[in-house]
This record gives C-alpha cells, sequence and structure tokens, in this order.
C-alpha cells in the first residue's frame, strides 16, 4: 500500500510541476483540464486520508486548497472555480433531495419528532447568544458581521449526514437504537437546513413582502414539479426503463428541467404582480425541490441506485470547489473562529441535544451515545456557508472558518465515534449528579422467579416475544426482559412481559433481576450490538449466577460457537444457520412447485409477516 501511495504521489508531482501550457499542448479544453485536474488530486489524497483512517470529505477540501489560488495554482482559469462549486451544488442538492422522506419523519417516536423540531432552533439560538456574548465581553474574534452571530448559531446546529451514517453502516450498528436517534434527528436537521436555505435570500431585506413573494415561488415551483412527477415523468421513465443506462439521464435531465423553470418564475411575478416581482427560485433550492419530487415516483429506487453511480463524482466536484474558495488566510482570526465553532458545536451537543433526548423519553446511556456521535459541523452547513457568502452575507474569512471548522470536527468524529461509549461511561456519575437519573428499574419486587429471562430486546426478542404471546400467552406473564431502551419498555409492559432498565454488562443488575432463580436464560442481541460484553462473558456470568438454569445464547462467528459452549451455555444459535435451514425449505419447496402451498401453510400457522404487530416493526 505505502509502495502504490508513494507512487501516485510521485505520479502527481509530474502534474504540480506543469504549466497551465500542458492542458494547451493537449488540446485540452480548459474547464475538461481543472476539473480532471481536481478529480485527480481529490483522487490521490483519497486514498492517503482513508489509508490514514481520516473522513475523505477533508481530502477534498484539503485538494482544493492545494491545486486552488492559495496553493500550487494549477486551475487554469479562476472562473472555473464558481462553475465546478456551483455544478457540484446543484447535483449534491438534488440527491440530497431523492434521500429525504418526509414520511418518515413523521413515524419518527415521540423523542425524535420532539427533538428534531427544537434542537435545531434552540442551537441556532444558543450560537446566536454565544457570539453576542463575547462581543459584549470584548472577546470578538473577528465575528463583527452583521449577520455572522446568526450564522454561527446556524453552522453548529446541523450534524454531518455523510460523516455520521457512513460510520453507522460501516459498524452495522445503523438499526441500533444510537443509530435509529441519530437517523432521526440528521433528517429533522437536514429539513431545518431547507428551511434556511429557502429563508437566506430575505435575510439583507427582511421586509415581508419580498420573503412571501419567494415563498410563493417556491410553492409555485413545488406544486408544479409534484404535478409533473405524478403525470408526466412516469410515463417518460416507463420508456427509459426499456435503456437503464438512460435512466441516470434521465434523472439529471429532470434536475436540470426543474433548475430551469425555478429560474425563470420572474417572468411570471413579472406578468401577475409587476415589475418589482421576484419569485425566481434559487438553483439549489429548485435542485432540492427536483430530487425530493422525484423521490416519491414508482421508480424512486431505480433512480436513487442509479444517480448514487455518481453521486461521490459531485460530492468530490463540490467540496473540492470549496476548498478552492478558499482566500489566503492573513491572520489568526479564521483560526480562532474554526476553534471556537468546533468547541461550541461539541458542547451544543452536551447541553441542547443531550438533554432533549433524555427529558423527551431516551435513556441516558443512548441520548449520550447518540449526542456524541452527532458531534461535527455538518456539509450541509458548507452548503449554507457558500451561499452566504454569495449573498454577501459573511466574509470570505468566515467562510474559510466554517470549512476549518468543518475538517477540525470531521476528523475527531471517528474518534468519537469508536469511544462514544467509553466516554458515557466515564461521564455517567456526573451526569447522575446533575440530575440526569437511570430511568426506574421497573421491577416489581413481588415477582422473583421467571420461567424465561431474556437478555436484550431487539428484532429476535421482538419476533420471539410475538410468537409466545401468540401461541403461549399463559407464559408471557413469566418473562422477564432486561433491556437499555426504555422507549420500548411500555409496550412490553402492555404486552404482559415484566421489563427491567439494565445493564447487561453489570454483574449486580443481572443479579438484582432475579436471574439466579430463572428457569431458561436466552440472550438474544449478537455480539456486534453488545457494548462492555459478549455472549461469552454473558453466559460465564449467568452461569456462575445460575447452575440449573438451561441457558441459551447466539453467536456470529462458526469458532466462537464453541468458545459460547465453554462458557457454560446449553445452545448456541446462529441466525445465519437457522435463516439457511429454512431457505433450504424454501427453495426444496419451489423446486417442488409447490412454493404457494408452502406459504398458504406458514400464513395459517404464523400468520401473514407485513399482519404482525410486532414492538420492534
Amino acid at each position: 500500500m505505502t509502495t502504490l501511495i508513494s507512487l501516485l504521489l510521485a505520479t502527481s508531482l509530474v502534474f504540480f510541476n506543469s504549466s497551465p501550457a500542458f492542458a494547451a499542448a493537449t488540446e485540452m479544453p480548459p474547464l475538461v483540464y481543472d476539473i480532471g485536474i481536481s478529480i485527480f488530486v481529490a483522487s490521490i489524497l483519497a486514498i492517503v486520508f482513508v489509508r490514514l483512517k481520516i473522513p475523505s470529505i477533508a481530502a477534498f477540501l484539503l485538494s482544493g486548497i492545494l491545486i486552488g489560488p492559495i496553493g500550487l495554482k494549477l486551475i487554469t482559469h479562476p472562473e472555473n472555480i464558481d462553475t465546478i462549486a456551483e455544478l457540484g451544488f446543484i447535483l449534491l442538492l438534488f440527491m440530497i433531495g431523492m434521500e429525504i422522506d418526509l414520511r418518515r419523519m413523521l413515524r419518527s417516536g415521540k423523542m425524535i419528532i420532539i427533538t428534531g423540531f427544537l434542537q435545531y432552533p434552540i442551537s441556532v439560538l444558543f450560537g446566536f447568544v454565544v457570539v453576542k456574548g463575547l462581543l459584549w465581553l470584548g472577546l470578538s474574534t473577528g465575528l463583527t458581521g452583521t449577520y455572522d452571530a446568526l450564522y454561527f448559531g446556524i453552522f453548529i446546529a446541523g450534524s454531518s449526514t455523510l460523516l455520521v451514517i457512513k460510520l453507522f453502516q460501516e459498524k452495522y450498528e445503523l438499526d441500533t437504537e444510537p443509530g435509529r436517534i441519530a437517523l432521526g434527528i440528521l433528517v429533522f436537521q437536514d429539513f431545518w437546513a431547507i428551511i434556511v436555505i429557502i429563508m437566506q435570500p430575505t435575510f439583507t431585506n427582511p421586509e415581508l413582502v419580498p420573503a412571501l413573494m419567494s415563498c410563493l415561488g417556491i410553492v409555485i415551483l413545488s406544486i408544479l414539479s409534484y404535478s409533473l412527477a405524478k403525470s408526466l415523468v412516469p410515463i417518460v421513465f416507463k420508456w427509459l426503463a426499456k435503456e437503464p443506462q438512460l435512466i441516470l439521464v434521465g434523472a439529471i435531465g429532470w434536475c436540470f428541467t426543474i433548475v430551469f423553470i425555478g429560474g425563470g418564475l420572474d417572468y411570471v411575478g413579472v406578468y401577475i404582480f409587476g415589475e418589482s416581482s421576484v419569485m425566481s427560485v434559487a438553483t439549489g433550492m429548485s435542485a432540492l425541490i427536483a430530487g425530493m419530487t422525484i423521490a416519491t415516483l414508482p421508480y424512486s429506487r431505480e433512480i436513487v441506485a442509479k444517480v448514487g453511480i455518481v453521486r461521490d463524482f459531485f460530492i468530490t466536484l463540490f467540496f473540492v470547489g470549496l476548498g478552492m474558495s478558499i482566500p489566503p488566510v492573513t491572520g489568526m482570526s479564521v483560526i480562532v473562529i474554526a476553534i471556537a465553532l468546533a468547541f461550541f458545536a461539541l458542547l451544543s451537543r452536551q447541553l441542547i441535544f443531550f438533554p432533549l433526548l433524555y427529558f423527551t423519553g431516551g435513556d441516558q446511556r443512548h441520548a449520550e451515545v447518540a449526542s456524541i456521535r452527532l458531534a461535527q459541523l455538518s456539509e450541509f452547513g458548507l452548503v449554507i456557508a457558500y451561499l452566504g457568502s454569495q449573498y454577501g452575507h459573511i466574509s470570505d474569512e468566515f467562510a474559510s472558518a466554517i470549512i476549518f471548522g468543518f475538517i477540525i470536527t470531521a476528523l475527531l468524529t471517528p474518534p468519537l465515534y469508536k469511544h462514544a461509549y467509553d466516554i458515557h461511561r466515564f461521564i455517567a456519575p456526573f451526569l447522575q449528579k446533575c440530575g440526569f437519573k437511570e430511568p426506574d428499574e421497573g421491577l416489581d419486587e413481588t415477582v422473583k422467579e421467571y420461567d424465561l429471562v431474556l437478555l436484550g430486546f431487539h428484532r429476535v426478542a421482538s419476533s420471539l416475544l410475538h410468537e409466545i404471546a401468540k401461541h403461549k400467552p399463559e407464559l408471557v406473564s413469566r418473562i422477564l426482559v432486561i433491556d437499555f431502551n426504555v422507549q420500548l419498555h411500555a409496550a412490553i409492559r402492555k404486552l404482559g412481559a415484566n421489563v427491567r432498565y439494565g445493564d447487561l454488562s453489570n454483574d449486580d443488575t443481572l443479579m438484582h433481576a432475579g436471574i439466579d432463580k430463572a428457569k431458561v436464560i436466552v440472550a438474544t442481541i449478537p455480539d456486534d450490538i453488545l457494548r462492555g460484553t459478549s455472549n461469552q462473558k454473558l453466559v460465564q456470568t449467568v452461569r456462575n449466577m445460575n447452575t440449573s438454569a438451561i441457558v441459551i445464547a447466539n453467536a456470529e462467528e462458526l469458532s466462537s460457537a464453541k468458545d459460547v459452549y465453554a462458557s457454560g451455555a446449553d445452545y448456541v444459535y446462529m441466525g445465519r444457520i437457522n435463516t439457511a435451514r429454512s431457505l433450504e425449505e424454501i427453495i426444496t419447496r419451489t423446486m417442488e412447485g409447490s412454493i404457494k402451498d408452502y406459504r398458504l401453510e406458514q400464513e395459517e400457522l404464523y400468520g401473514a409477516h407485513h399482519e404482525r404487530t410486532e414492538i420492534l416493526k
């Protein structure tokens, strides 16, 4: 790997030592050359950064700095910087729009909905007050512009969807409680960022009529876009479906169609309201609307998949363009503002994110872990900074500080993500003293013996409890569930089972729950999701407390099953093997031509999957 990196860097020096005449010598158009050199340098640094486990977005921003005006000046025409950034900006927002699911927001549950609606405006207010407070103390740190306090709050209010979701996916933790919390909050933050982008043009002229005209233009474009997406566009994409390679072309064509229509709404405003009317919709907002409306089509999954192929290309162009737009750093104010942004972004997660999640029903650990993992500036904030500098709201120095602040928090994100549970364990006693107590254990003191104890409650336990409630309802009241996720406790109790809040890695929790008198103990959580323990350690702990119980645990690796057995398990199940055996029977029945009969048999015995009313949907 080191040899490959060295070779690539050596090759890049050839380009770094080339003059702009290189483009002319090869008869390459300047714009093509500039885009090419942007992608080339970005790819070199991305390889190095990935090897060093540094977020790739930082590599793209650094690439822009290196090849831009303050770096090696490899860009042949300065105006191409704006072209590259604008192209990436339009298509980036188009793709973001396709991934925003408003219906998911409304299904997120009380904790995420309340936190999602309150967190962003409170964070903006917090940042605004911080800047005004610093100015009052005589510590301006360069934030003296008319809109600097407002933008400071906006920038610390959002977290990075790209960085956070990528880490959750890589660690297979998107389906965990912190993963669901983070995803829900990020969706709401994107929604708030859209509102900010809508209102940005009116910051300099906050009069009611121009603001209403801008909103009217957005409403008209949204209605028109949605109408076309429901009527004409499905027909076109039905034709294009016969040529899959044209789906991408059609999707990007749709994006620019809406962009052009949005830019032409001024003519409508002048015709209806007179010459002073301004109804045109900015290119970024138009692209966002195009993405959101096309996401409602039956072909949305195919479109998202096809556009996703070039997603990283346009993300790269946008962030490289941002890096190129950074002016020379002539003083310490840029660095001071960047550090202040990073510091108060981290602080706001503890002062705003965590309390909101906790008081709306989240347990202490999951609320804290999710808050820690959301402790970075948002790439949407970079989009807002890009627009803010274009509108003249913020200085070039402040825009540069945003980028450096983003890089600082992006570099902090991987270690914060990795050690989030350790950080929580360290500060948990302090949180207790501050009044953030652990939830009531919820154990009925009169019940000391249980027929079945479920250690942890995730998808397997949810399905198991559903089956028991359906086929052996008399057993439900003799079941105890021990789990951290207090959001599910009410639903578990409603079903008739007992539930207790507790840390499976804490021996005292297990002992006080009555593990020593249980008849059957089942560990349903895989090692990938467990924190502070493993199935092998759990079995060993449980067996030491109760030598007579039947202990059932799970294993993910074939080799680890032996270790779990050695720790005292009576039976070790493996989800993938059980699934494979079920599929084998399904495939056999398929080969015999009786798959429909098999499905009817299964639905008669267990009901249709989509009709199940499990706690975890």
